[in-house]
């Protein structure tokens, strides 16, 4: 492997560029390739963040042999597709979260994956930051006690309703449950782990996705999650996680924490800032290069079976809703 890792990103929306400005302040990262559906989009998408090769289809990005591992930024319906295509090609691959449309395609992405001794993870990105580190070292040591419950949401109101769109598009696999509430379940999981029961409500917009959600969580022992998801409304994006000797708020915006506060039960407090540099995405990807640098295929951070796992638990919700996506 080169002294910097080469990466190639599959797609050129505005995902795409979120990564590529991640690793714009990765110093061991280098952006060598865009594959886009055209010549033009992926020349623009290179001079942008000046981007050497530019290739005007994803299997001519999968093959560039200069690439070190892919960065998948395609729509959800099109993750398990891009994701095989860059693995039988034998690249590395990082590709956005939700992994793909169903747990059926993650299972079958993590099998090539293994099969061919290539890594891959999922791109939750939230789950890097400095802030989400400290969750988990004040967890392991100990300062919440046992871990009873959790709350959590995160919402926002689109600036237009494009029913053609990423968001709202049945065929895009769109709803608030792939795009935002995967957030605080995929935070549930790391907490909790698989819930052994599901409550969950929802409401089905114009298009036929769910544009608001409600999901309950019990966990082995009883602990609970609690959690919302919405593209009708802003709202307050905040986790508290309590356990019996306290609890922990992740300041707003909590998806991209810069500070959490711990409160014990006699109620005195202890604030923990910390550092958010970049725009996020850089602490993924500075995972996926340790990850790479030392021979490792998965991560334990995201590791592969807790993707499936998530995507089984996100299965079981629109199950309940009765929702199924065109491509299913």
């Amino acid at each position: 492997m080169t002294e910097k890792i080469r990466w190639g990103i599959l797609g050129s929306g505005r995902i795409a560029k979120a990564l590529a400005e991640g690793l714009s302040v990765l110093p061991d990262a280098e952006l060598v390739a865009v594959g886009s559906r055209s010549q033009e989009s992926a020349d623009a998408f290179g001079d942008l963040f000046d981007a050497p090769n530019r290739h005007p289809s994803y299997e001519a990005l999968a093959n560039d042999p200069e690439v070190d591992v892919v960065y998948v930024a395609t729509p959800h319906n099109l993750h398990q597709e891009n994701t095989l295509l860059c693995l039988n090609a034998g690249k590395a691959v990082l590709c956005e979260k939700p992994f793909a449309v169903n747990a059926k395609q993650v299972r079958e992405m993590v099998r090539v994956a293994r099969e061919r001794d290539l890594f891959l993870m999922e791109g939750m990105w939230a789950r890097f930051p400095p802030g989400m580190v400290k969750v988990r070292e004040l967890i392991a040591e100990g300062a919440l006690g046992e871990l009873r419950s959790l709350q959590a949401d995160f919402g926002f109101k689109p600036k237009e309703k494009d029913p053609e769109g990423r968001l709202f598009n049945p065929a895009l696999a769109g709803g608030s449950l792939l795009d935002i509430g995967i957030y605080p379940v995929s935070l549930s999981s790391m907490l909790f782990g698989k819930p052994e029961e599901i409550v969950t409500t929802w409401h089905r917009g114009e298009t036929g996705v769910d544009e608001q959600a409600a999901y309950l969580f019990k966990h082995p022992g009883g602990a609970l999650s609690v959690m919302h998801s919405s593209l009708q409304a802003q709202t307050a994006q905040e986790v508290v996680i309590a356990g019996t000797e306290s609890r922990l708020r992740i300041e707003r915006p909590c998806w991209r924490p810069q500070a959490v506060v711990l409160t014990r039960n006699d109620e005195s407090t202890e604030r923990f800032p910390l550092p958010f540099e970049g725009n996020g995405f850089n602490y993924e990807a500075a995972e996926v290069m340790r990850l790479m640098r030392s021979g490792k295929k998965e991560s334990d951070i995201m590791s592969l079976d807790e993707s499936i796992a998530i995507m089984e638990t996100m299965d079981a919700i629109r199950a309940q809703w009765g929702l199924r996506y065109p491509m299913e």
